[in-house]
């Protein structure tokens, strides 16, 4: 915009001086060619009374101090005073006619005049070379030009500052909405230049106050929804502290306090949504095991065989261990929703190249449809389900700096695999 704003301004600059320095430049040269005529036209009157009434002497006296090549024809043809030039055309004619007469020559402009008397008609002729009828132009013409260039380069100058004081508010408002789409949601545009460009920032600084509370209240409404679950956990705590077979009682109770653990994790995320996340890592060995721990006692409930391929060493991935937790459960989760009872799994950990781990879930059931692009789209889901519980496996791996894929198991069942970074 800045450079078009420019162009427009040099171009409409370049015409309105074409309209009057052309025009101008001609009239320089209309009226040095007149200044010429009009002292050669003086010369001449001074020369016309001398003409007749003044000897031959005195008449070359007053020829011969001229400015310009002056001859004066005398009647009966004798020898010309002056410039010695055989009469031309024009002397000739005007003689016979006894009329002034202007001819264009190749040498200039070439101006004769006769005089009436009692022993003829005379002539005098005098010629304004082409140097003094453009005396001077040539200079007035670089004076125009120079003028000309000059009220250019300060039109583009003008046009630049201007056209600076449109685009910055304008590269303002760009960078602010870039900072928005960030989810930098304290970013604020400063409302200048044009009485327009001020009313879209504010409109903007109004729309991205309108989302910080908009998210802000969801952010609590999700906090509150989440808080809410505590009760029937703590019921369900009780519960199980009435059971009498201590060891149901212990399992029921650990799976209320994961519950718990769960619900706790969802209100901080929510809490801290839309503010900057701090790095945080986790020891993927220790936290897929205790996972895979928790989900064969469920296992064994429904006669599932769990094979575990776990490491016996720390494996440090850039994942928190609460993500971990969730994107693991909701893996498995996947598995005892979509596979019938008695269906294996195994879940495998091994070192990623460069640094991380790789998590593999494979069990035997059914495996995937056979176009299964649209399982990983969120809230999508073929079987009844939300369609959240492999997207939210995908975030986690893809904040790590990993990703997420889907294939077929050897045994022709699912299998997900995970790549965690670090």
């Amino acid at each position: 915009m800045r450079r078009r704003l420019t162009l427009l301004v040099a171009a409409t600059t370049v015409l309105v001086l074409m309209a009057f320095v052309v025009p101008a430049a001609l009239l320089v040269r209309e009226v040095a060619e007149d200044r010429a005529l009009s002292r050669a036209t003086d010369v001449i009157q001074a020369l016309v009374p001398l003409v007749g009434v003044s000897d031959p002497g005195q008449l070359r006296n007053a020829v011969d101090g001229g400015n310009f090549p002056v001859t004066v024809y005398l009647p009966g043809g004798g020898a010309p005073i002056g410039e010695q030039v055989a009469p031309t055309p024009a002397v000739r004619l005007s003689q016979l006619t006894r009329q002034p007469l202007t001819v264009d020559t190749a040498a200039g402009i070439e101006i004769v005049v006769p005089v009436t008397g009692t022993n003829g008609t005379s002539v005098v002729r005098a010629v304004v070379p082409d140097a003094e009828l453009t005396r001077g132009v040539p200079r007035a013409w670089l004076v125009l030009a120079a003028l000309g260039l000059a009220l250019v380069l300060v039109g583009l100058l003008v046009a630049d500052r201007l056209a600076r004081t449109l685009i910055a508010p304008i590269a303002d408002l760009s960078q602010v909405s870039h900072r928005l789409a960030r989810a930098e949601l304290t970013a604020r545009a400063d409302p200048a230049g044009p009485p327009e460009i001020r009313e879209v920032a504010g409109a903007l600084n109004h729309l991205a106050g309108r989302i910080q509370d908009l998210l802000s209240e969801e952010r609590e409404q999700v906090a509150d929804l989440s808080h809410r679950l505590r009760t029937p956990l703590t019921a369900l705590r009780l519960e199980a502290e009435a059971l009498h077979d201590p060891d149901e009682s212990a399992r029921v109770t650990a799976a209320a306090d994961d519950i718990e653990r769960a619900v706790t994790a969802v209100i901080e995320q929510a809490r801290r949504r839309g503010t900057e996340r701090p790095a945080a890592t986790c020891d993927a060995t220790a936290v897929v095991t205790a996972r895979v721990a928790f989900w064969a006692v469920l296992a064994d409930d429904t006669d599932r065989e769990v094979h575990r391929d776990l490491p016996q060493v720390p494996l440090p991935v850039a994942v928190p261990a609460d993500d971990l937790a969730a994107a693991l459960d909701a893996v498995l989760g996947n598995v005892f929703a979509h596979t019938p009872d008695g269906t294996a799994f195994t879940v495998s950990l091994t070192p990623r190249p460069g640094g991380g781990a790789v998590l593999t879930v494979a069990d035997e059931g059914p495996g995937f449809p056979a176009s299964h692009t649209g399982v990983l789209q969120r809230g999508a889901s073929g079987g009844g389900s939300t369609g959240l519980g492999l997207d939210i496996a995908r975030r986690a791996a893809e904040e790590s700096g990993g990703s997420l894929s889907l294939d077929a198991a050897p045994s022709g069942g699912a299998l997900v695999r995970l790549e965690l970074a670090v």
